[in-house]
């Protein structure tokens, strides 16, 4: 394997944002999108909890990809890391690990959510990280700001169909080497 240049990303990586008390249909299209990521040789990035983050995990190992928790705690405690979190990183940091999930991403797919859904999507937003969102959140600035917003979706296929096609453009074909 060859080294990097200096500023390359050698992976995208895809943070799936979501709560950890998530009913079964949000889990999953969360699930869908993980697998959907790792077979575009995406890294899908997680809190590493239960529920959403459980849901993508466990895609992205079906998938044969990647998947990446960054955790709230300094050590093992369950339910963190989830079985499917392939590279736990133990933060300690608690709901501040918000920071890390989003600024790691290229993109913030948001399914459901709760109070900690909610900060990721404002931090993902105020770095200018793009976030789309599945009966998540909706915001609206006050009239005087225009923010960038995260572009919502009614609909599971709209999403899917979406992300595959964003996925498939944005990707660097790097499954390959995950493999190696």
């Amino acid at each position: 394997m060859e080294p990097m240049a200096t500023g390359a990303t050698p992976y995208p990586i895809l943070a799936v944002l979501g709560p950890a008390r998530a009913s079964a249909e949000e889990c999953a299209v969360a699930e869908r999108v993980g697998a959907a990521a790792a077979a575009a040789g995406w890294v899908v990035l997680t809190g590493g909890g239960p529920g959403v983050m459980e849901a993508a995990s466990r895609g992205a190992v079906a998938a044969g990809g990647l998947s990446v928790g960054i955790l709230p705690n300094a050590a093992a405690a369950p339910p963190y890391p989830n079985p499917w979190v392939m590279i736990p990183i133990f933060t300690g940091a608690g709901s501040a690990r918000n920071a890390f999930n989003v600024l790691s991403a290229r993109l913030c797919v948001a399914v459901g959510g709760g109070p900690g859904t909610l900060s990721e999507i404002a931090l993902a937003l105020k770095a200018g990280v793009p976030v789309w969102c599945w009966r998540s959140w909706r915001i609206e600035p006050s009239p005087d700001s225009s923010p960038p917003l995260p572009r919502v979706f009614a609909s599971v296929e709209e999403l899917l169909a979406e992300l595959h096609r964003h996925l498939a453009s944005d990707s660097t074909s790097n499954i390959e080497r995950l493999n190696d």
